[in-house]
């Protein structure tokens, strides 16, 4: 767990309080949410959202310059065919894997590339989340296709815990439930067991005949994202019932858990939790895991993000 630094002061918005509204009425303001599988754009003239866009991602941790510099091209150009002709004033990126000032520096240069006249900030995505959850303060956790918590206090107090990368960590994410449901079908497999509903789901999803079949799969070329859409068949068994993929579930919902809990040690609060990403805003069955893991450790002011966490940009302005 570290610290992350603090956020660049905001700017002056106007009394609408949409994004570049103190810039007059033909301001362009863009944001973006900058995850591990894509990458989501908005664009806001004087305070009204007037285009969305959506690329592959332009993390530049988990992916090559040469890929997130394609990715914000495509963005970029679509966002600003719905424009008028006009500078971008404003770019706020929200993008996981921005943990030094190296990290923002080298994506603020492949933004630059789009929008060279604009004001750059370069934040954590999970600011993102809490700021679309309509929280000044409080914890954001991200279950997408990895998974981080961060929090901030009114004071100014953060903190966060996990991000660390699939390497290292993203337990309770995407990829890291598809790795655990390949792990089982391995060793169950070695251990001479026939392959049942949750092995055949992996190997059906994945296109193979065997398990050991999933360890060449699972070294090649197939990426996080790849991985990380395996996961349904993780979540398609546990509703049919099956108690292995249940138990995969309940350890990445604790896990989630301790993520949370390693933040609110350290700001000294413990809410309201903001769940982001694609397993928390969109899986049932983790949302119910980790609301009551949560409010058995005293936390019961959880809200499950409900619109794209890009949307946050406009309350970090």
């Amino acid at each position: 767990m570290s610290e992350t630094p603090a956020p660049p002061a905001p700017h002056p918005s106007a009394p609408d309080g949409g994004p570049g509204a103190g810039g007059g009425s033909a301001t362009l303001v863009v944001g973006l949410d900058i995850g591990g599988s894509k990458t989501h754009g908005a664009l806001w003239r004087g305070g009204r959202l007037v285009a969305e866009a959506k690329a592959g991602s332009a993390n530049v941790q988990n992916v090559t310059p040469d890929a997130a510099a394609r990715s914000l091209g495509e963005l970029f150009h679509d966002l600003l065919a719905h424009a008028d002709a006009g500078p971008v004033a404003r770019v706020i990126a929200g993008s996981g894997g921005v943990d030094t000032a190296a990290d923002a520096d080298r994506l603020r240069a492949l933004i630059a590339l789009h929008a060279p006249h604009a004001a750059i900030d370069v934040v954590h995505d999970t600011r993102l989340i809490l700021a679309a959850g309509g929280a000044h303060a409080g914890i954001a956790v991200i279950a997408g296709t990895g998974s981080v918590a961060w929090g901030t206090t009114r004071d100014g107090r953060e903190a966060r815990s996990g991000g660390w990368g699939y390497l290292l960590g993203d337990e309770g994410s995407g990829y890291w439930v598809a790795r655990e449901a390949v792990r089982r079908a391995l060793h169950r497999h070695d251990v001479g067991l026939a392959p049942d509903a949750l092995d055949a789901a992996v190997l059906a999803l994945n296109g193979v005949a065997t398990p050991t079949e999933l360890i060449g799969l699972f070294h090649s070329g197939a990426g996080r994202t790849y991985w990380a859409a395996q996961s349904r068949a993780v979540f398609d068994a546990a509703r049919a019932g099956d108690p292995d993929a249940a138990a995969i579930l309940d350890r990445a919902a604790t896990d989630l858990t301790r993520l949370v809990l390693d933040v609110a040690s350290v700001i000294g609060m413990p809410g309201p939790v903001v769940l982001g990403g694609g397993l928390a805003m969109h899986q049932p069955a983790l949302q119910e895991r980790l609301r009551a893991r949560l409010a058995a450790e005293g936390i019961d002011d959880v809200v499950v993000l409900h619109e794209d966490p890009v949307m946050g940009v406009r309350f970090l302005l």
